[in-house]
């Protein structure tokens, strides 16, 4: 998937909806002969033919494409309900840039316009979306809801998040999803995007909170936002560098080769107990890599909403 596209780093996501949809064309075009055939473009599902039905709704372009007898359904509502949860974090907005490219993002970037392409899907098929978004403080909440303004009102706070400067932010994950998991009262898929990378609180009440959220029988994933080739392998080069850390304001000076061992086992030793914890509290643990297209995130989307209707 190829999207030519410069983003500003000062006007941020002007055509995020724009974007979001050539995402989700390209991946939907992509998908060929996948278990989510039923999806067309325009995210009619679809259902084989049964000889008897009324053949008031078939599909003809698609009988043309396989030769095959497909109906479309249209439901008016179908009952899904989705919140998406964005960490906006100052460790988010890492690597700092000046512009964005499609193909050259940071973590808040990558973030946002993955949400932003679960929204067009969502839209699509008349779900209802929320959207919460923390740092430091729980900075937005918006309740579930289907309409089109709610829908552009999302977007202007997730583009709004990819040019916000937050500096030396922390924050308590923990403590902001208890408060988002208090808000959710029916059953909803829960996306959380974040880097987990804390610092103020021990990994047993972070997963309190995401157990929090599976309360009510959600269904809670979470998208791990990080740059595997920087933040999980360590690929600098051997000059020295100041390593700063962006939620403290914390630095170090050192040599990367000094470190990239002991670096390397600690941090992917932390990787591994979250995908362990993920799955010990049935949440859908899936990494999302910076520098990856959004197959991932969308796939595990389709996946998970098959499940969850």
């Amino acid at each position: 998937m190829h999207i030519q596209n410069e983003l500003n780093k000062a006007d941020g996501f002007k055509n995020l909806e724009l974007l979001a949809k050539q995402v989700v064309e390209g991946f939907i075009s992509g998908m060929h002969k996948s278990p989510f055939h039923g999806f067309s473009a325009e995210f009619a599902e679809h259902k084989i033919y049964n000889k008897g039905e009324s053949t008031r709704h078939i599909d003809w372009k698609l009988f043309a494409k396989t030769e095959k007898l497909y109906t479309k359904r249209y439901d008016d509502e179908t009952n899904l309900r989705c919140h998406i949860i964005l960490d906006n974090s100052s460790s988010m907005h890492y690597p700092e840039m000046d512009s964005f490219s499609i193909e050259n993002l940071n973590k808040i970037a990558f973030s946002v316009l993955a949400a932003a392409s679960l929204m067009q899907i969502l839209k699509k098929q008349r779900d209802a979306v929320g959207l919460s978004v923390y740092s430091d403080a729980y900075d937005y909440y918006a309740p579930e809801k289907g309409s089109e303004r709610h829908h552009q009102m999302l977007l202007s706070h997730l583009s709004a998040a990819v040019v916000s400067k937050p500096k030396n932010k922390q924050t308590e994950t923990y403590k902001y999803l208890h408060e988002i998991a208090e808000k959710i009262h029916k059953r909803s898929m829960i996306f959380l995007f974040t880097d987990m990378f804390q610092t103020s609180e021990d990994e047993e009440r972070l997963f309190e909170a995401l157990r929090h959220l599976k309360y009510n029988k959600h269904e809670v994933v979470l998208f791990h936002v990080f740059d595997k080739e920087k933040e999980l392998q360590f690929d600098f080069d051997n000059k020295p560098k100041r390593f700063i850390d962006v939620e403290t304001g914390e630095h170090i000076n050192l040599y990367a080769e000094s470190i990239k061992e002991n670096y390397l086992h600690a941090v992917s030793g932390y990787f591994e107990a979250l995908k362990l914890k993920c799955l010990q509290y049935k949440i859908k643990y899936v990494e999302a890599d910076v520098n990856k297209n959004f197959g991932n995130i969308l796939t595990t989307f389709m996946v998970e909403r098959k499940k969850f209707v």
